[in-house]
């Protein structure tokens, strides 16, 4: 009698602890509300400084949470030093960027609450706050991610999109990941701030696809134009904006720039002028371009679906103490 008592008594303990774990690996709106209290206000002190330094790291910062999360999940796999990384995958190599002001958030959430909080969890945050500080919505963010182990070069030049991919491809690695084509037409949408490498769009300003000539999406007018920012004979490192009507104001002008075959990378473009968009998304990008409150409901959605691609919980992985590197 007392023996089986005392296992009824293991049961119940190891029930009610696995119950814990699976409650603890949702993510939820409040998860550091009683651990750390002050994170929202930090994390946005942060952001708003490195913005007003150069406002172009708005559109930094929201990269690099879509570039982790399409890798490994939203586990701040992109942040690990090494030269076997991520960030020296091709998608990111001299392109991703903002890691030294994801290490200052960090040094200024670790000396509220020290160990507490992840860096993914600091990606997702300073990802909201870089839109919201752009003239972008306000979301709620759910939290409770911690930091994954291993950074993984592979999966990043396999699976984050391309900015020279056609629309299928592009489709399909979302859809690998959970999303959905009205994902990938609001989330592109990010695009509406930041710049562009000439590297990454300089083969449709002459012979695009062996033609000999421009490729016959883009708009003419805006063909000489970047082919002065972009000479045949430099490096590709030369930048422009991705909306070069409102460069660092996060609006839906990006789709109306689609539309007149104003966009920069041909992964945008084609989003609207591909035979594949007649199907798919041409029809979003106009709904977009004429209604921003709806591109901004589906902006925020395809955001919070984006922020749980296999989100590390419950006692898995750790709370990295530095970004960069594993703690030992």
């Amino acid at each position: 009698m007392q023996k089986s008592y005392k296992l009824t008594c293991v049961y119940f303990v190891l029930t009610c602890l696995m119950l814990f774990v699976a409650a603890r690996s949702q993510l939820t709106e409040d998860f550091y509300v009683k651990t750390c209290p002050n994170l929202f206000n930090i994390v946005r002190k942060e952001v708003r400084n490195a913005i007003k330094f150069e406002m172009r790291m708005a559109a930094s910062l929201l990269r690099l949470h879509f570039h982790d999360c399409f890798v490994n999940g939203c586990d701040a796999s992109i942040l690990l030093d090494g030269n076997d990384g991520e960030k020296f995958a091709a998608p990111n190599l001299n392109s991703a960027r903002g890691y030294e002001i994801v290490d200052t958030i960090k040094n200024a959430v670790e000396s509220a609450c020290s160990g507490i909080v992840s860096c993914a969890d600091i990606l997702a945050i300073a990802a909201r706050d870089s839109v919201l500080l752009s003239g972008g919505p306000l979301w709620k963010v759910l939290l409770g991610r911690r930091d994954g182990l291993v950074s993984n070069q592979t999966g990043a030049n396999i699976s984050l999109p391309s900015p020279f991919e056609t629309l299928e491809a592009i489709i399909a690695k979302f859809i690998a990941v959970g999303l959905n084509t009205t994902d990938v037409v609001a989330l592109s949408g990010a695009h509406t701030i930041g710049l562009s490498r000439c590297a990454f769009f300089s083969n449709r300003l002459s012979n695009f696809s062996g033609t000999g000539a421009p490729d016959s999406t883009l708009d003419s007018t805006l063909i000489s134009e970047l082919q002065s920012a972009c000479p045949v004979n430099s490096d590709g490192n030369n930048t422009v904006p991705l909306d070069r009507n409102s460069r660092d104001l996060f609006d839906n002008h990006y789709f109306s720039n689609l539309l007149n075959g104003r966009g920069i990378l041909h992964s945008d473009q084609t989003l609207f002028s591909s035979d594949a968009a007649v199907s798919t998304t041409r029809s979003l990008v106009q709904l977009y371009s004429n209604n921003s409150a709806l591109f901004f409901n589906d902006f925020i959605n395809s955001m919070i679906k984006m922020g749980n691609i296999s989100p590390v919980t419950g006692l898995n992985g750790q709370i990295r103490k530095n970004c960069r590197v594993v703690n030992p």
